[in-house]
């Protein structure tokens, strides 16, 4: 099916089926959970029996709201949501809050890497393009971070644990005109505001992420972590995602496309409590589907290779250490 026909298919045909997984005496966590997808998730798993959701968000007082918000639509306890700060443009942030995690909450059975940025804007935060330390650097450096704490309660509790990321679609149509850089300049390259291609970049990270959960279940086998590592792909969603592309025009085109965002959160509960079968994979509309574009082939697990190489340099300049996950 070619990626347009995919696309009036997941938009206009099918529907994600409603969640029905418990997540009964569950906590999770959920980053980006101030509005949109991450907001419905959090209501969603509420909804479904957690005993504790934190919503991880930069802006706390519009998470402080968002909580409100579903403590009144669920009627759940004052105590079972908490609202965390969490910048993911900041690594100091990242880590803050993962030493916080790991001090302060005696389990943590999902964790939902959400938040993400869309942009046409070249700006730099901490040593990458923006996009590129939010959306890649930064939700790499959460999940190794936070690896051992989801291992940790998987072996406590018997249970099997789940870190899910918000990828996209877009990752197919990616150009990713970098992996023609020199071997090492990937990250450097992205980093060239001359040559820097922002209509692709959103696309570029969502296919970073994508190699990155491809890398992690590697590294983490399923059978010895118990943590299942995926990433889902809840299709064009009413979200603040595009709120920095605001006029008229794309107002419209959301109305007439996207879907509900409540029903694209449906994906994000999926993928936070689906089977092993789906550790490694990618799982857009609640099925594992194999994965395409630049992922595909020799040429795609070398270029995998490469990303991890070099992501896992950066990911231990900042906290030597950080990517065993023995």
């Amino acid at each position: 099916m070619s990626f347009l026909a995919a696309f009036v298919y997941r938009q206009f045909i099918h529907e994600p089926p409603i969640p029905t997984a418990s997540f009964k005496g569950r906590t999770a966590i959920v980053t980006g959970a101030s509005s949109g997808l991450g907001l419905e998730a959090c209501r969603w798993m509420v909804r479904l029996g957690a005993s504790q959701v934190i919503l991880a968000c930069r802006n706390v007082d519009k998470a402080k709201t968002a909580a409100k918000d579903v403590e009144a639509t669920t009627l759940c306890s004052s105590d079972t949501l908490q609202v965390w700060p969490l910048d993911m443009s900041s690594y100091s942030s990242v880590q803050a809050f993962s030493d916080r995690v790991k001090a302060e909450l005696p389990r943590v059975d999902v964790l939902i890497a959400n938040a993400g940025l869309g942009t046409q804007k070249f700006r730099m935060t901490e040593d990458n393009e923006e996009t590129i330390t939010t959306n890649v650097v930064s939700m790499s450096l959460l999940a190794f971070l936070l690896h051992s704490k989801l291992r940790e309660t998987a072996a406590k509790y018997n249970t099997q644990t789940h870190f899910t990321v918000t990828a996209s679609e877009l990752y197919e149509v990616a150009k990713f005109k970098e992996r023609n850089a020199p071997a090492g300049q990937l990250f450097a390259t992205l980093n060239d505001k001359s040559t820097a291609n922002m209509f692709d970049r959103y696309n570029v990270s969502k296919l970073l992420a994508i190699f990155i959960v491809k890398q992690i279940a590697v590294l983490s086998p399923i059978n010895s972590s118990g943590v299942i590592v995926n990433c889902v792909a809840p299709g064009l969603c009413q979200s603040e995602l595009h709120r920095e592309y605001d006029n008229r025009a794309v107002r419209l085109i959301i109305k007439m496309l996207a879907r509900p965002t409540e029903v694209g959160a449906r994906t994000l509960v999926h993928g936070a409590s689906v089977g092993p079968e789906s550790h490694g994979q990618y799982v857009p509309d609640c099925n594992i589907t194999p994965t395409a574009g630049l992922t595909n082939g020799d040429a795609g697990a070398e270029l995998q290779d490469r990303v991890w190489v070099e992501l896992r340099q950066k990911l231990e300049a900042i906290r030597p250490g950080v990517t065993s996950l023995s």
